[in-house]
């Protein structure tokens, strides 16, 4: 055996014989490396190709089931259940004819197939699940994400003496219990439970139930509203709306019916995997509202002239008539309602916060027209259906083309002619866009918002159809935005120069360790701010200050500049820095055009 010492120094002769040897064998070892990650690259990548065609083949299943589905004529009118429909219609909803879609949408329901139904608000969607349940001897759950809009719905149905009630997280345990009982009671005479997305994700209880009557063969439909929050892709996405998957494989027959205002093809593919329906029923209408005039204004900067801007629509355009006008947040609300009340306007403020006792005297208040208009919060929405409102303002804009769309889309309900006017200011994109960045689609949606603000020429409809993968010609507007109405000549500008004087204050920045945001920029650009933050050499633009902030916002959509987001104790600090393309843009040959004309 040998010994320690003998060991080293056999050790130290080898070293010595062979001198040099590490290196060729750390090459060979790096080499060998080389080729694996090669080999494994090449694994990924075929990895990535077998998965995109799975799912290729996923989706086309979906799409071939439901084309399949959708060859059926659900708009018959003689099904077993159709004279109790209309006689129910007619007699419980006081409703003489049905609207496009509802029909082969209740049809197809009751036939157990699901069924995902894409129909702008104020479309008739509620009334594609009520009637069905009214008609049926057993429960259907409505899924909703909102308590303001389930509120909405049951005192509706209170009226017509349907029996309806709600679970959330604030439900009291008397109410809470009769709707436990109910579930498994025959006699019970209780059409719908509406119930929130986080509840069912949390009550043990309530879905130990829902098995029980499952068991009895008293579930008729889950209804699931704005389905869309199911996608990630989604512009309101909500984990808990996941937790929805598992209704196929617990209640396998009992139909799904996905109800959304707004989604594009590809998140309509991702909400039937997501609930896990192997093709289903797609229904679309159009989202051309003929009788909306889209607008977009500049919102003053000085808060004194955006209110005076304010104050003139509702005591002039809109004297006498109903509207909405949306904030940001519950503060912007609530600070904007004691501005208006300030200026003598009937104004009552709704929002998340306000007791439940408080905000239904609001509504009250709005519906009887003591109240011309109800300000509210973009994140909590308005739930309510009220035919007559003639306008609705955006005070900021708003998070997605989706949102915008349902906001505005509350106005004009009874067909007749009303206002979506938003209000556009660079500085609120980067107020929203601190809320939105950690989404996954959160930016994106933002600047889609944001490039349609900035459009100067493009019919409005036009911009909406395009987003919503539909086309419309110009000549369905009919002058019923402020484009068409108003053509104006397309200047199409090259700003490159622009964005280079931009990059050169931002590498000035840079240098002296200091970062910069969006009003910094611009401030440096045209001489104004801190004094060291200036480049000598660059020349204070000839044109307004709005025209320069259109140009950061342009490279913004464009990918010239792009956010940077830092946490401080109290919020979330958005810089700008430079983008993606930027090294297109340091090309002096590059053209970065803009259809915008500078004054």
């Amino acid at each position: 055996m040998m010994s320690a010492s003998n060991s080293k120094e056999v050790i130290v002769i080898e070293n010595d014989d062979y001198q040099g040897t590490e290196e060729d064998e750390i090459a060979a070892i790096n080499y060998e490396l080389k080729q694996i990650e090669n080999e494994i690259q090449k694994l990924e990548d075929r990895k990535q190709i077998l998965t995109q065609r799975k799912e290729k083949l996923r989706d086309d299943a979906l799409l071939r089931k439901s084309l399949s589905v959708s060859k059926k004529d659900w708009n018959k009118q003689d099904f077993s259940w159709s004279k109790d429909l209309k006689k129910a219609l007619k007699d419980i909803f006081k409703i003489e004819k049905l609207r496009e879609l509802q029909l082969p949408t209740m049809n197809a329901v009751m036939s157990n197939e699901d069924v995902i139904l894409v129909m702008p608000t104020g479309g008739g969607k509620s009334l594609c699940y009520q009637l069905p349940a009214v008609i049926s001897k057993g429960i259907t759950i409505v899924v909703s994400p909102l308590v303001s809009l389930m509120e909405d719905q049951l005192h509706g149905l209170q009226k017509n003496n349907v029996k309806a009630r709600m679970l959330s997280a604030k439900s009291d345990k008397e109410n809470t219990k009769i709707i436990m009982n109910a579930l498994i009671d025959k006699k019970s005479d209780l059409k719908l439970i509406y119930v929130t997305p986080e509840y069912m994700a949390k009550s043990n209880r309530f879905m130990s139930k829902l098995q029980k009557a499952f068991e009895m063969k008293r579930l008729n439909c889950f209804a699931i509203d704005e389905v869309h929050c199911c996608s990630q892709w989604g512009h309101d996405f909500r984990p808990d709306y996941k937790f929805l998957g598992v209704l196929k494989s617990m209640f396998p027959g009992v139909p799904i019916l996905g109800l959304t205002a707004t989604a594009p093809a590809k998140i309509i593919v991702d909400v039937q995997k997501i609930l896990d329906i192997q093709g289903c029923l797609v229904l679309r209408a159009t989202f051309n509202r003929p009788n909306l005039f889209y607008e977009v204004r500049r919102k003053p900067a000085d808060k004194n002239t955006c209110l005076a801007m304010i104050e003139n629509l509702l005591k002039t355009r809109f004297k006498d008539k109903s509207g909405i006008i949306y904030t940001t947040t519950i503060k912007d609300a609530e600070q904007l309602t004691t501005d208006l009340r300030a200026l003598d306007l009937k104004v009552g403020c709704y929002h998340a916060m306000l007791e439940a006792e408080y905000r239904s005297e609001v509504y009250v208040k709005w519906i009887s027209g003591k109240y011309q208009a109800v300000i509210a919060t973009i994140a909590f929405g308005l739930g309510i259906d009220k035919p007559d409102v003639r306008f609705v303002i955006h005070h900021c804009i708003s998070k997605s083309m989706e949102n915008f769309y349902q906001e505005s889309g509350r106005a004009g309900r009874d067909g007749k002619k009303s206002a979506c006017i938003v209000l556009y200011r660079l500085p609120d994109v980067f107020k929203l866009s601190t809320m939105v960045f950690q989404d996954k689609v959160g930016l994106q949606n933002l600047y889609k918002v944001l490039a349609y603000c900035l459009n100067q020429t493009s019919c409005r409809r036009s911009l909406i159809a395009t987003h919503f993968e539909e086309v419309w010609s110009r000549s369905d507007c009919a002058e019923m935005c402020d484009h068409c109405k108003k053509p104006k000549e397309n200047k199409q500008i090259n700003i490159a120069q622009y964005c280079r004087q931009l990059y050169e204050i931002m590498t000035k920045a840079v240098q002296s360790e200091t970062r910069l945001t969006a009003l910094k920029l611009v401030d440096a650009w045209y001489g104004k701010g801190a004094s060291t933050l200036r480049v000598s050499s660059i020349p204070t633009p000839k044109f307004t200050r709005e025209s320069g902030e259109a140009i950061v916002g342009h490279l913004l959509v464009n990918g010239y500049l792009q956010e940077d987001f830092h946490f401080s104790a109290y919020s979330t600090i958005s810089y700008l820095k430079r983008g993606p393309k930027a090294v297109l843009a340091l090309d002096k040959t590059h053209e970065i055009l803009f259809n915008y004309e500078l004054h």
